[in-house]
């Protein structure tokens, strides 16, 4: 029996632990910190053996095989030693997908991912096709192929997840866009970075497609330098193409095989250009899968957006209060801030991966009246953005952060959370510090 060792007893280590179970693999997961009381609970329901509070290196290093959770990075030294060892380490995309004969949609990006991911889920549901998103969000992919293989999967990919690829092809990847993000992971080399996004495109054949963001100077010179060979499917909300999406006069046009769809964004529910290309790369991959376009259109107008991703929670005193706690790098909280069409009070700051402010400071200027910093350490913002708005506060929990926006803010303001950085310092993830977020103002 082969032994498969899993490295992280998290929601990829324990759907991956299901189905090497299923498979027949002799399972093994270990967990450096602590496993939460539910994954342990589905281990022992399951019969796998499991050790968490650390790695005991006897057992895990007589695996045949070894899927490391994404958060595990190459350079851990267990790692080296397997790799060391020819023991193959991959990712749970890898793994699952070797278990499956579904129609793979893979989404990956710096931004964006996450929405375009949910969008192509919701079409894919109202086309009454039996799917599901996975990967990053929800269930684990892994766990639902054990469990309820479904036909069709709109996987949310990250960068660390490809990085444990080797065969592993969606017949439609989407790239939704590249900026500098996780460098502290890369080296801080953006090329090794860009690399590693595009491995969503390495194994493709002739018969697959790349849906990409035209507009998107990096993936274009990488393209040009690094040809793939699945078929080109770009969109652009600044230039016609004749083959994949682009916008003009308020309609977005797709074009796949000489057939042409157009709709009007007028009635799209989410707001902003960058929605407007989530929305054209979803459409895009909808019509490469034949879904009517009546279905695409419905499903797009009717999609009411994603939880922490320009959140709309509550109007108080005539001050909206917008939920961007997702923004994690500073491409997503420029998204953010250019769609603000008030002066807005920014709360911003967590873990630094490496940011690059420079690219706010225009939109700093034209919309932001004050900075409220929320990290453990705001060294950098403060030196940043100093000269830049009159008020820069420092705060230590999510409660004061707001109670002062608040204090900072007259009737028609905005209080925009988009911290530009990760969570870590303060909150379990971003989910935790938008719920936090949300919390505090309805407390006010």
């Amino acid at each position: 029996m082969k032994r498969l060792v899993i490295l992280g007893g998290g929601e990829s280590g324990v759907g991956t632990a299901i189905l090497g179970k299923k498979q027949g693999y002799a399972v093994f997961v270990s967990d450096f910190g602590k496993i939460k009381k539910s994954y342990q609970d589905v281990l022992n329901d399951y019969e796998i053996k499991w050790e968490d509070g650390g790695h005991t290196e006897s057992l895990i290093l007589n695996a045949d095989l070894v899927m490391k959770s994404p958060g595990i990075p190459d350079k851990a030294p267990l790692i080296k030693h397997l790799k060391a060892s020819n023991i193959p380490v991959i990712s749970e995309m890898e793994f699952a997908a070797l278990y499956t004969q579904a129609t793979l949609i893979g989404i990956t990006g710096s931004n964006g991912k996450t929405t375009t991911t949910m969008l192509m889920a919701h079409i894919l549901k109202e086309a009454g096709l039996k799917s599901v998103a996975a990967g990053n969000i929800g269930d684990s992919f892994a766990k639902w192929v054990a469990l309820d293989d479904q036909d069709y999967y709109a996987l949310e990919i990250s960068s660390f997840q490809l990085d444990g690829i080797e065969k592993f092809a969606p017949h439609i990847a989407i790239l939704t866009n590249i900026t500098p993000d996780h460098l502290d992971r890369y080296e801080y080399e953006f090329e090794n970075y860009i690399r590693s996004k595009f491995r969503i495109a390495e194994n493709q054949t002739e018969a697959d497609y790349l849906i990409y963001d035209a507009d998107d100077e990096v993936i274009v010179e990488w393209l040009e330098k690094h040809p793939v060979r699945s078929k080109l499917m770009p969109f652009s909300i600044t230039k016609e193409l004749k083959q994949g999406a682009y916008y003009a006069q308020e309609e977005i046009n797709i074009i796949t095989d000489d057939t042409r769809m157009t709709m009007s964004t007028k009635n799209l529910e989410i707001k902003g250009a960058h929605n407007t290309k989530n929305a054209m790369a979803a459409a895009t991959a909808s019509r490469l899968l034949s879904i009517r376009k009546a279905t695409i259109r419905e499903s797009l107008e009717g999609f009411q957006g994603v939880e922490h991703r320009l959140e709309y929670v509550l109007k108080i005193n005539n001050v909206s209060y917008i939920n961007d706690s997702k923004a994690t790098n500073v491409n997503a909280t420029f998204y953010a801030l250019d769609s603000m069409s008030a002066p807005t009070v920014w709360i911003v700051g967590g873990v630094d991966k490496g940011n690059d402010y420079k690219d706010l400071f225009p939109l700093v200027n034209e919309k932001v009246k004050a900075i409220v910093c929320l990290g453990v350490d705001n060294a950098k913002l403060l030196h940043t953005f100093s000269n830049m708005v009159e008020t820069i506060i420092e705060t230590e929990s999510m409660t004061e952060a707001v109670k002062i926006a608040y204090k900072l803010t007259d009737k028609g303001d905005n209080v925009l959370l988009s911290p530009a950085c990760a969570s870590f310092d303060l909150f379990d993830n971003y989910e935790d510090r938008g719920r936090q977020f949300k919390n505090a103002v309805r407390n006010l």
